[in-house]
């Protein structure tokens, strides 16, 4: 089994950045990718950003946050990172990050608790 600890959200101001971090524990070596996806209030849980636990470095991203985010990882660390510049306040919701065992484009099934980021105008 593996667990997911996210951490990082806070309120920022439009524009500004955050870095959310998500640390896995467990049996983190049968992990093939990690994801962020993100839950706005009144809406669906969307994704936001994917990458390779190892590997190789293939990253993925939602149109909505091409060329503003930066999905990362740090093995030794057990950690992988979502780095989030110019931020919206469209950008507000629950950021939840999730791991895949056999895929990146699908699959995750283990999920962390979620953390709390608000962008105000």
């Amino acid at each position: 089994q593996v667990q997911l600890v996210e951490s990082g959200g806070r309120w920022v101001q439009a524009g500004g950045s955050l870095r959310l971090s998500c640390a896995a524990s467990g049996r983190t070596f049968t992990i093939y990718a990690m994801g962020w996806f993100r839950q706005a209030p009144g809406k669906e849980r969307e994704f936001v950003a994917a990458i390779r636990w190892s590997g190789g470095s293939s990253t993925y991203y939602a149109d909505s946050v091409k060329g503003r985010f930066t999905i990362s990882r740090d093995n030794a660390k057990n950690t992988v990172y979502l780095q989030m510049n110019s931020l919206k306040p469209e950008d507000t919701a629950v950021y939840y990050c999730a791991a895949s065992f056999d895929r990146i484009d699908v699959g995750y099934d283990t999920w962390g608790q979620g953390t709390q980021v608000t962008v105000s105008s």
